[in-house]
């Protein structure tokens, strides 16, 4: 039987008449397209398929020529500016706040939809907050803004929200345990530098960090925002009652920055309204989606950070009853803060927006 192809900038048209395919092609943007998240999303978008007409990669001027190749095309880096958005459909963002300001308006202009990485427009209440596995309903309220959250709220999110579907939760308590590439592409290469030049007896001189970084631990990512806790950790809450539609949870948060490479891990600390069995828990993350239980203690099964590179999923485990609480659970999970905790979840709030 023949068939016959049929290319435009917004269609793909499958014939024989008797099995008629439209697909819908979307002209894409990538907002900071040479930092880490910009070129995550690049790799993510060829991975699920994404239905891009035109991908056009933005970013500084000192960058703008470069070629990038995605999939088989090779592709022109062009300078972010106010006129670069024309013909976009939707533009992904892995820039700083200050561009993501700036950008904004012109985005809108351009009628497209600006999906954000930044924390720029986070807790604008005119901005919808989504991790699409919890509150995917609330894009369809955007404004021409979506925002995607911090990276270590994605990851506890998504472990918690099969529990706080079956049980309202009152209070969290999480201490965060965040990988160096959370700082950026120089986070990997200072800590890698400082082990060889212990390794050889040399003086180590942080620069990335505010402290060496290898065989160390650093108790604080940002600034003090709040009764001595840092942005970073002040994020956890707000966020967390946006997302979740609890604006009276009360969180805790400690935020502290380790020597791994990768992959964001996160202690949890549950009180719920009413007692939650260990194996109800169990039960509910095993059916979560974006989640996967890795819970065996006996076998040493466990979530860990090398286990969840590179891959968008969520492991959950060590799921215990609190033992200072009743109606408490604990719990520890992982995930890959550059996939699901950045770029994978933009592209897949960007899917939310497809004409199906």
């Amino acid at each position: 039987m023949m068939k016959e192809y049929i290319h435009s900038s917004l269609f793909f048209t499958l014939y024989p008449i008797s099995e008629v395919l439209i697909m819908k092609l979307y002209n894409v943007a990538i907002l900071g397209a040479t930092g880490a998240v910009g070129q995550e999303m690049m790799k993510i978008l060829a991975e699920r398929d994404f239905p891009v007409g035109e991908l056009r990669l933005l970013a500084s001027k000192r960058s703008a020529g470069k070629l990038r190749v995605w999939k088989d095309r090779t592709i022109e880096i062009q300078e972010a500016c106010e006129t670069a958005f024309e013909g976009i459909d939707i533009v992904l963002g892995a820039a700083e706040n200050d561009i993501a300001k700036a950008m904004a308006p012109a985005i809108k202009a351009a009628g497209a939809v600006f999906v954000d990485n930044s924390s720029a427009f986070r807790m604008d209440e005119n901005v919808p907050l989504i991790v699409p596995e919890i509150n995917g309903e609330d894009a369809k309220k955007h404004q021409g803004i979506i925002s995607n959250p911090n990276c270590s709220t994605i990851i506890t999110l998504t472990a918690i929200n099969a529990l706080a579907r079956i049980a309202k939760i009152e209070t969290m308590v999480a201490s965060t345990y965040q990988a160096v590439s959370g700082a950026g592409a120089e986070g990997p290469k200072e800590l890698a530098q400082q082990v060889e030049a212990l390794r050889v007896g040399e003086a180590v001189e942080p620069k990335v960090f505010s402290h060496q970084i290898a065989y160390n631990l650093i108790p604080q990512i940002g600034g003090e925002q709040y009764e001595g806790y840092t942005s970073e950790e002040m994020k956890m809450r707000n966020e967390g009652r946006k997302i979740l539609h609890l604006p009276e949870l009360k969180v805790s948060c400690t935020c502290v920055r380790v020597p791994v490479v990768r992959s964001h891990s996160i202690s949890v600390q549950l009180r719920f309204d009413r007692s939650v069995t260990v194996e109800e828990a169990r039960a509910a993350i095993a059916a979560a989606p974006g989640c996967r239980l890795v819970d065996d203690l006996q076998n040493k099964q466990y979530p860990m950070p090398l286990e969840t590179s590179d891959q968008d999923i969520v492991f959950v485990g060590r799921i215990r009853k609190d033992l200072t609480d009743e109606k408490g659970l604990c719990l520890w999970c992982c995930g890959d803060q550059v996939r699901k905790g950045a770029a994978t979840n933009a592209v897949q709030i960007a899917e939310l927006l497809l004409d199906r």
